[in-house]
């Protein structure tokens, strides 16, 4: 097993990490660069967005002839770590998400036309992009076989969508979106994807959903389609095959999550050894402290298990296979390390942990639902259940040449 990084990807980490360092950490330090829903401002972004472009650091996970560096997952897991130092780092980058999964999807099944169209506005940065899937009750969330919003072709050959969709990520800003609808009752092929731009008739935007915490570009919004036509054209890798489009996109987008999430996690750690050195209660530096540091040792150590799990489900990517329980095992401990990184980060702050003098509140508030995306814990400990039942002691097995 060789756990070191091949010189290209270490030098895209380097850059990255010098590039958060220089240009987007004083950009994040003033407020007056935050949004109002608590995102970097649009004007900002821009700015920050050409330089990265300049520095050669855009879209490292897609090929070249795309646009991007052609990075692979254990790259991109080196790369995005560094990215979200930064709470505004990877939207810099182009590589946060939705767009970030949208683009991989959309490189990996769309037609040379559909690139063209829906693929390259994304990776250009001329568009921002949605994925909608997530239902209200009684329609499908983490299980997409129970999605209810339906598409009916007509005898023109053309689709009319009608349902809702909820919690769906960036919508109010996006151009471009990916939906998924049912097609037919086929268990496994009733599925199917389909592309429309956000000026096409027959849907809205019902309400941008207040939630907890700070909210990406175009929040989280609740849809309604009544009658929006799409054509045969814009259909994804085939009628039909939408559960395919579902499984190509929310692996890596899952662990691409797991990537980002260690670098926050890590700066919480970051900002609380800063605090710690530096200040004294009762004549002892809290640095001092056996209880203190504890805390940053136990942290330091689940960080450093988060990472070997993301490689490793990285590393199982990148052999065309789905990684399914690695996947999952790294989706439930970074998603609860990021929450405790958070909380510690702010116990050892004291009241400047809990004020906005730091972001460790506004990661704190963003952790919450860390838990929750692409799958909630309990989903992806009942997926490693049924891993467990059905693959018994060879669940723990090597994998060997």
């Amino acid at each position: 097993m060789d756990f070191t990084l091949p010189p290209r990807v270490e030098d895209y980490r380097a850059r990255i990490a010098a590039f958060v360092e220089q240009e987007i950490l004083p950009v994040e330090a003033d407020r007056a660069n935050f949004d109002p829903h608590e995102n970097i401002r649009l004007d900002v972004l821009e700015d920050l967005r050409a330089r990265a472009k300049a520095a050669g650091l855009w879209c490292l996970q897609l090929r070249p002839e795309t646009g991007g560096q052609g990075l692979d997952k254990v790259g991109m897991a080196a790369c995005y770590t560094e990215m979200n130092r930064s709470i505004f780092g990877p939207v810099v980058f182009n590589s946060a998400a939705p767009d970030d999964g949208n683009m991989m999807v959309l490189e990996a099944l769309g037609t040379p036309e559909q690139k063209r169209r829906w693929l390259d506005p994304i990776v250009s940065g001329a568009v921002r992009s949605a994925f909608a899937m997530t239902e209200p009750h009684p329609g499908g969330g983490s299980d997409p076989s129970m999605i209810r919003t339906r598409a009916e072709r007509g005898a023109d050959g053309r689709y009319r969508i009608y349902g809702r969709k909820w919690f769906i990520t960036g919508a109010e800003d996006a151009a471009h979106v990916i939906l998924i609808a049912r097609t037919s009752d086929d268990p496994r092929h009733g599925l199917t994807a389909f592309l429309f731009h956000r000026d096409q008739p027959g849907w809205e935007i019902v309400r941008r959903i207040p939630i907890m915490g700070p909210e990406e570009h175009g929040g989280h919004c609740e849809l309604a389609f009544d009658g929006l036509e799409i054509a045969p054209e814009d259909v994804l890798a085939g009628e039909g095959r939408g559960l395919k489009v579902t499984q190509v996109r929310l692996g890596p987008a899952r662990l691409t999550h797991c990537m980002r999430w260690l670098g926050l996690a890590m700066r919480c750690v970051e900002i609380a050894q800063v605090y710690a050195a530096e200040r004294e209660g009762f004549g002892v530096r809290l640095a001092d402290r056996e209880s203190v540091q504890l805390m940053l040792g136990g942290l330091a150590m689940d960080i450093a298990i988060g990472r070997l799990l993301v490689m490793r489900a990285a590393w199982e990517l990148d052999q065309g296979r789905f990684g399914r329980k690695e996947v999952s095992m790294a989706k439930i401990h970074v998603a609860n390390l990021l929450h405790r990184a958070a909380d510690v980060g702010i116990q050892i702050n004291g009241a400047r942990g809990y004020s906005k003098d730091t972001v460790l509140e506004w990661i704190y508030r963003y952790a919450r639902q860390a838990r929750l995306v692409d799958g909630a814990d309990e989903v992806h400990r009942m997926v490693l259940n049924r891993h467990l039942e059905s693959e018994g002691r060879d669940f723990f097995a090597w994998p060997a040449g």
